[in-house]
């Protein structure tokens, strides 16, 4: 029939006793809330699966009479009452009570950076870690009561929907997301009128929307160029979620880092502390020196005015994940822009210069000096991070450069199985919500009694079982399978039999986070996984990069084993990887796989989600997992970095298959009468207890809280008062240091000493040449200790040497005398590196020289 086919929306209107549900709908809280979430899930299920999970598209489509019997329903009412007044209790509550020594909670406000926010899959503004990562940031920050705003963009597209064909090949599609039906709304002034603002650096000017979210109780702020004062290019730059070409992400970049300071500027509001989450919005560094360039205060001096309360963390080891513009690029776009900071193009090009070999404008490298905080997202990270960016200071030991680390965590009530909620509830009362940072309580875990904590985790395996089967056969009948093969894959998916041992491996998939790495015996693994009495599953998610060609060949592998008959039903490939997928994984496998090439994970928290619900993980000694593992929570695979790739992947894989066939799977299977194994559910509470309060968003955060943000805002303090003379003052010193440093050399007066008895001191006499420097803006330091394995000083001690005058040849004189701290052999070194009080950290100018 031909013709046109219009569509209307018949919309009801909400019940009296249920107006509070378009509340509810308005807030993110419902990303994390089961409570909320099991509202609109029984007023009407079929519709909650086929909007998406979107609470307000759901309100504008469930019929009016569903809506009144809900309205007369005891049962429901009763749910909506409970969920409303533990909403109104978690919006009433007092900060977290330590957060009031830290902070001055009516002033000071942490605004938080980042590209994209992943709460959950009805608000598709996400593409994976770095996302979900700063979503769990911001449900945390909400939870501690910590004055927080978080800043990105809006997309019509996200990242994309993925289908896998009867091939194996990925499917990318980008479905435009209709703002009507997000939890969002305009942002607006005092006056009452939409916030707009305006990037005028460009040759066209850009007009941003600027959108607000409710997150509980911090709020997210969204900018949108998709306005119709923009031209039609400029209306497409927050089109799509990392789409485009360079020319298109240095825009989005743009609209991110200096158009969301506007914003916040629009909004009345004066962030005390900074925090780029990643490279990409690192262009508010420049845009807050333009701001406070005036009278004494130069660019240099705004610089430093800005870097004291700005953290920067960086979130990849991998090369690829940091953005580099071209030099043409960059000028092009800020031409007006270093005009207005009164500098020459060539300076602002050096605030992104990095290595040789990656040359152009690297982002991170900006981010880095424009902060005088920076972290990695885990130990080993912070270690590679160290190393990957020691650029920035040159002649400092990458271990004792400025970059630390936070390890990464999750969000514990956005991923806890709701059976586990029920369960604490029941055996602690409501006193564990409250605890998440107290290690020792968890050790209550090991008071459940393994039979009722082993129904918990196979009523979630029944629960996962139903969910891969559902999905498996839309996505084969789909694809036109055989009815024959479609059953034979569903074959141990049965939720009334949970034998199955169940291994679940989902994430990006990225070369290096080698997915295929347990497959490369596929002669003993076919042996393993067809063993009647031990059946065992293993289960793979996960999207490749659109142009990630390797990664998406990764697919097709798993997809094509899959198929074979002796896989099929044993291995499984499930598309469409989001997060409510995820939360079904984590929670429903019994053994989490992770087997990224070391040390090329940055943190890896989808590990941390599987862990804290019970899942044993099998992994890498990398990201999390490298201070993670316990030796009782699970099982590790050494890394063998220093082996060629061919020769380390082959090891590593028999590890993992050793532990997997002569480790899990026997002390799995190892029922006894009970009908479980004692010792699985040992390792298991093991995982739950050691991971949940060490691993969670609440510690992360205050980790930020103690170690950054209120050091950021001392420090930010400090320098905003006395009309910027302390920048001046420090920014001169740098600029005089920078010019006199190559001039500066040491020698020694005195001959050392290889002997001395006990108790008996030794003196050292160092000049020291300083050119155009004074003594006093130099610290020389005497370095005692042992020779470590590598052949490095162990450092027991270090002494710093007192200025003594000035010899005839006008060099400085430095004094030290001390007795040996140490019985027998040991060692001491000499070095000298500039030293101002201002200084946010000992060796942030990169200077120093050894004797």
């Amino acid at each position: 029939m031909k013709g046109s086919c219009y569509s209307i929306e018949v919309q009801p209107r909400i019940p009296a006793p249920l107006s509070r549900l378009t509340e509810l709908a308005d807030d993110l809280f419902y990303s994390w809330s089961t409570d909320v979430r099991a509202l609109f899930y029984y007023l009407q299920p079929e519709l909650w699966v086929e909007t998406g999970h979107r609470p307000k598209l759901f309100l504008r489509r469930i019929s009016q009479q569903r809506l009144d019997e809900a309205a007369e329903d005891p049962i429901f009412l009763g749910s909506y009452h409970l969920a409303l007044t533990d909403y109104d209790n978690y919006l009433a509550q007092s900060p977290r009570a330590d957060l009031a020594g830290l902070f001055d909670l009516s002033r000071d406000l942490v605004a938080y950076f980042s590209m994209e926010f992943g709460f959950h899959e009805s608000v598709p503004i996400y593409s994976g870690g770095l996302g979900i990562l700063a979503g769990d940031h911001c449900k945390a920050a909400s939870d501690l009561g910590l004055p927080l705003v978080a800043v990105g963009l809006l997309y019509r597209q996200g990242y994309f929907n993925q289908l896998i064909d009867s091939y194996g090949n990925q499917q990318a599609d980008y479905p435009n997301t209709d703002f009507s039906q997000l939890p969002i709304s305009p942002a607006r002034d005092v006056a009452g009128n939409e916030i707009i603002i305006t990037l005028d650096e460009t040759e066209e000017p850009i007009s941003l929307r600027v959108w607000q979210a409710k997150v509980g109780r911090i709020r997210l702020y969204l900018l949108d160029s998709d306005v119709e004062q923009n031209s039609a290019r400029h209306r497409t730059i927050t089109h799509q979620l990392y789409g485009g070409d360079s020319s298109t992400r240095i825009l989005q970049e743009m609209v991110l880092g200096i158009g969301g300071v506007r914003a916040l500027r629009a909004l009345g509001l004066a962030p005390t502390a900074w925090h780029i989450n990643e490279g990409h919005g690192a262009f508010q560094v420049v845009e807050r020196c333009r701001e406070k360039i005036g009278g004494n205060i130069g660019f240099n001096a705004a610089l430093e005015m800005v870097a004291k309360n700005t953290v920067f963390t960086t979130h990849t080891p991998v090369a690829a994940g940091h953005d580099i513009f071209t030099a043409e690029l960059v000028l092009y776009h800020f031409e007006r822009m270093i005009g207005e900071l009164g500098i020459a193009p060539e300076h602002f090009l050096s605030l992104g210069s990095s290595t040789a070999a990656q040359g152009g404008f690297n982002m991170t490298a900006l981010a880095l000096r424009g902060t005088r905080f920076h972290n990695g997202v885990s130990r080993i990270h912070g270690q590679v991070s160290s190393e990957m960016e020691s650029y920035i200071w040159p002649q400092i030991a990458p271990h004792e450069n400025p970059i630390g680390y936070v390890t990464n965590g999750v969000h514990v009530y956005s991923v806890l199985a709701p059976e586990w909620r029920n369960l604490f509830d029941m055996e602690f009362g409501h006193e564990w919500r409250n605890q998440l940072l107290n290690t020792d309580y968890w050790e209550r875990i090991d008071e459940i009694p393994d039979y009722r904590y082993w129904s918990i985790r196979q009523t979630l395996k029944s629960q996962l079982f139903k969910d891969v089967a559902t999905r498996i056969r839309k996505q084969q009948e789909r694809n036109g399978d055989n009815p024959v093969d479609i059953e034979q894959s569903l074959v141990h998916l049965n939720p009334s039999n949970t034998r199955p041992l169940v291994i679940g491996f989902a994430r990006r998939f990225a070369t290096y986070k080698r997915a295929t790495l347990i497959l490369s015996d596929l002669e003993r693994l076919a042996r393993l996984v067809n063993d009647p009495e031990r059946p065992l599953v293993f289960i793979f998610a996960g999207k490749a990069h659109p142009s990630d060609h390797p990664g998406q060949e990764l697919i097709r592998k798993i997809f094509l084993l899959s198929r074979q008959k002796e896989f099929l039903g044993k291995i499984i490939l499930l598309e469409g990887y989001n997060m409510a997928m995820t939360r079904r994984l984590v929670s429903g496998v019994d053994v989490w796989l992770n087997t990224p090439e070391y040390p090329l994970e940055a943190s890896g928290t989808s590990g941390q989600k599987a862990g804290l619900n019970g899942v044993i993980n099998l992994s890498v000694l990398d990201g999390w997992w490298g201070e993670g593992f316990n030796g009782e929570n699970g099982w590790a695979i050494s890394p063998h970095p220093n082996r060629p790739a061919a020769e380390r992947d082959e090891i590593e894989a028999q590890t993992a298959l050793d532990l997997l066939e002569y480790q899990i799977i026997p002390t799995y299977f190892d029922w006894d009468g009970q009908g479980y194994s004692a010792q699985w559910v040992k390792v298991s509470k093991a995982s739950m207890k050691s991971i949940l309060p060490r691993y969670n968003a609440q510690r992360m955060v205050m980790d930020y809280v103690r170690g950054y943000y209120t050091k950021a805002i001392e420090e930010g303090k400090s320098f905003a008062s006395s009309a910027g003379e302390p920048a001046v003052e420090l920014a001169d010193w740098k600029e005089r240091v920078h010019e006199g440093w190559p001039r500066v050399s040491m020698r020694r007066l005195d001959d050392p000493i290889e002997q001395v008895a006990v108790g008996e001191p030794i003196s050292i006499r160092m000049a020291v040449e300083l050119g155009e420097l004074d003594p006093e803006d130099v610290t020389l330091e005497c370095q005692v200790g042992t020779a470590a394995d590598n052949g490095e000083l162990q450092v027991v001690d270090t002494l710093r040497m007192v200025r003594d005058g000035r010899l005839e040849s006008g060099e400085a004189l430095f004094s030290l005398d001390f007795t040996p701290p140490l019985p027998g052999l040991q060692y001491y070194k000499l070095r000298l590196y500039p030293y101002h009080p201002m200084l946010t950290h000992p060796y942030e100018m990169g200077c120093m020289i050894w004797q």
